[in-house]
């Protein structure tokens, strides 16, 4: 039999055997459910719900959009099908939607059915957006897990990079070199190459290669420079050369520096104008018609009363001012941030507890006690168990300007009390604000202030760590083992930072008897955990995987890891200075201006307020219409005090919008300058919180004694 016989007689034969193999047929649900579980089981609720609500009804998506909705749950590591994430938002839609119909009709029938006025149509209005937004979220929450865990990832690229490198300098062998990586890196790039070998295991792939390719794949549209990184690495097993091999592994590391750098340079350039527009469209606008609101509540007739004020400045505007700052952030390269090295840390008990909550409320509780002392009096009988009238008033209250002043000043009508009117209420609510900003200000403090000095001993230590690995990798060329090497780094680096982390290695060499990755790895006595930063865990494990293969290698590699230290840091320092305009802009806007101009607007409602309420038009027409004109009676029932906003409430909405305000900027600032970084947004957003509420403070006090005493002198000058 010729060839052509053999492969007609065996080719069909071997053909189906190799369709009834095929991967695509290959059941790894099971075995991918529990290597994901292992490796990430925080990600398992949003699946839990997809394949229970998500399986109620059976939603189609268009052709469309399945590719891009299969394309983010595989980049989120999802075991979750489209139409299981379209049909979990469609039942977050109705059941949401149905709920707030449930209470809107109850709140008509309790109120009374008998008059379609009393169905609370602003409440089923809000019900409605919010089921939409719900929707929105939940249909967009893979794209965002997407995006997060690409950010994530991305802020580990460098160091995979890093590792693959120096690990092929010595053992050209890719497959080891990236288990190498996936071993040391941190979540979620170490479970993305599991995955990659993950799909060799079960034959999805036939080689590492195939199974890398694929995955790189996910990164074409957003870190080119990772994917030429990685072809350079590959290419660099087919030089002959062992220099020309070197070359080009280094050659990789420069081009995903060189990526990384011009994607952050870019992002410093288009996150200017955003957060400009964000700052005066959310912030300052807001925060000049707040003036107006009560003059305009007056001429409305009592159509915008201070819950609408509530429902826009704390929960709308807000929510605004976070989804534009979120978005814009969503678009900055990955960088550093937090490390589970800090978990390790002896101190992150005390930042992760919490009891510094309970002592803060206990603290601020009588500012808490004084600010809503107003409507402890009007809602509750507590005053009249002391014998002491609710609508009770001081003869020449404060310093004698006022005339008869009532303290709380609140206003009997047909449909209840209103107010507090009265400048004694309205310096009290100044206490709510305080308070508020107050308990988070101290449980922040107390959670962050001895860890964060832990991790400025870290970032210290990375400044100064491009010269001791200089000084590590010389005395590794002369022969020193690195059981000695780090004593001797020590002495020559005395008043440093250095010289501390070497010590505790030395010592746990010298005098508890470790080897050296026990020495600065161990759980409960390893130097990193006094050090957290992935960048010296980095470095050092390079040096202790290096070594293996001899200090000659171990030199080369710690000097190679130097070069990278000193052009990351210039990259940073670059992009420090780029930044630092905007961080700076931000920052002032936030600690000074926003609550300076609130402050004074605070004051100038309170003047409003004093004279509408105080101006007694109806005295005035019966004395004489020459004096006003013959449409006295018009104004009279044009500014009528019980359709007013009470400044009261109104104090209280601007403070807890100012310290939203704070949160929400912080957050931003933070994530420009270092990437997610839950450790310095909290001790962050204690000190800014300090700042702008004391500000706040003060300069609302000033504003609202000396406007209020001014409208007192005035309108005291008119009536006389």
């Amino acid at each position: 039999m010729n060839v052509d016989d053999v492969l007609k007689k065996y080719g069909s034969q071997i053909e189906g055997q190799i369709k009834s193999s095929h991967v695509d047929n290959v059941n790894y649900y099971g075995e991918y459910t529990t290597f994901k579980q292992e490796m990430a089981p925080e990600l398992t609720r949003f699946e839990r719900w997809c394949k229970s609500l998500g399986n109620v009804i059976r939603l189609s998506v268009s052709k469309k959009d399945r590719g891009r909705i299969e394309k983010q749950l595989k980049i989120a590591h999802l075991d979750v099908q489209p139409e299981q994430a379209l049909t979990l938002a469609a039942m977050t839609f109705l059941a949401a939607f149905v709920i707030g119909l449930f209470v809107s009709v109850g709140i008509f029938l309790i109120k009374g059915a008998g008059s379609i006025a009393n169905f609370p149509s602003l409440f089923f209005f809000l019900v409605l957006i919010f089921s939409l937004f719900l929707f929105y979220f939940v249909q967009g929450y893979p794209a965002r897990l997407a995006n997060k865990w690409r950010l994530k990832a991305s802020s580990q690229m460098v160091p995979c990079i890093l590792y693959i490198v120096v690990y092929m300098r010595h053992t050209p062998n890719l497959e080891k070199a990236i288990a190498f990586a996936s071993e040391h890196l941190e979540y979620p790039l170490a479970l993305d190459f599991k995955k990659v070998f993950y799909d060799v295991q079960v034959g999805k792939f036939s080689t590492i290669k195939e199974s890398l390719d694929n995955y790189l794949e996910t990164w074409r549209d957003f870190s080119i420079e990772f994917i030429e990184s990685f072809h350079l690495i590959e290419s660099s097993l087919f030089e002959p050369d062992n220099t020309r091999r070197i070359i080009t592994l280094e050659k990789s590391l420069q081009v995903v520096l060189d990526g990384v750098y011009e994607r952050m340079l870019r992002f410093t350039h288009d996150v200017r104008s955003p957060l400009t527009n964000v700052y005066m469209l959310g912030i300052v606008l807001p925060t000049l018609g707040l003036a107006l609101l009560p003059l305009a509540s007056a001429l409305l007739k009592g159509m915008i009363q201070w819950v609408h004020v509530l429902i826009l400045f704390n929960l709308i505007i807000p929510f605004f001012v976070f989804y534009l700052t979120d978005k814009i952030m969503m678009q900055r390269p990955g960088g550093y941030g937090e490390t589970s090295l800090l978990e390790r840390n002896p101190l992150y008990p005390k930042y992760a507890s919490k009891k510094p909550y309970v002592k803060a409320f206990l603290i601020c509780l009588p500012l808490f006690i004084l600010g809503f002392l107003p409507l402890i009096f009007q809602y509750t009988p507590l005053p009249g168990l002391f014998g002491i009238q609710k609508d009770f008033s001081f003869a020449n209250f404060g310093i004698g300007l006022f005339g008869e002043e009532k303290i709380f000043d609140f206003s009997t009508t047909p449909e209840g009390i209103t107010g507090p009117f009265g400048l004694g209420a309205l310096l009290l609510s100044l206490f709510i604000p305080l308070g508020v900003a107050l308990f988070f200000s101290l449980a922040y403090r107390e959670k962050t202030q001895e860890i964060i000095k832990e991790r400025g001993k870290a970032r210290q230590l990375e400044k100064e760590f491009n010269t001791s690995l200089f000084q590590i990798g010389n005395r590794l060329g002369n022969g020193i083992p690195p059981e000695l090497v780090f004593g001797k780094v020590a002495e020559s680096s005395r008043g440093l930072m250095t010289e501390e982390f070497f010590r505790k290695v030395d010592y746990n060499i010298k005098q508890n008897g470790m080897n050296v990755e026990r020495a600065i790895f161990d759980l409960r006595r390893g130097a990193i955990i006094y050090f957290p930063s992935e960048l010296i865990s980095t470095s050092m494990r390079i040096l202790i995987e290096s070594s293996k293969k001899g200090l000659k290698i171990a030199a080369v590699s710690l000097m190679s890891i130097s070069e990278y230290l000193k052009n990351i840091d210039k990259i940073n320092e670059r992009l420090r200075d780029m930044l630092a305009e905007v961080v700076s802009d931000m920052k002032s806007n936030m600690t000074f201006l926003a609550p300076l101009l609130s402050g004074v607007i605070v004051g100038l409602a309170a003047m409003i307020t004093a004279i509408l309420s105080k101006l007694d038009l109806a005295q005035l027409s019966g004395q004489g219409t020459e004096l006003l004109g013959q449409n006295v009676a018009g104004l009279t029932q044009i500014f009528e005090k019980t359709l007013m906003i009470p400044p009261y409430y109104l104090q209280i909405i601007i403070g807890i919008y100012i310290i939203q305000v704070i949160f929400i900027l912080t957050s931003t600032l933070v994530t420009v300058d270092s990437g997610e970084d839950k450790l310095e947004k909290t001790n962050k957003t204690g000190k800014n919180l300090t700042a702008g509420i004391t500000l706040y403070f003060i300069t609302a006090l000033i504003a609202l004694l000396s406007l209020y005493t001014l409208a007192s002198v005035v309108l005291g000058g008119i009536g006389g």
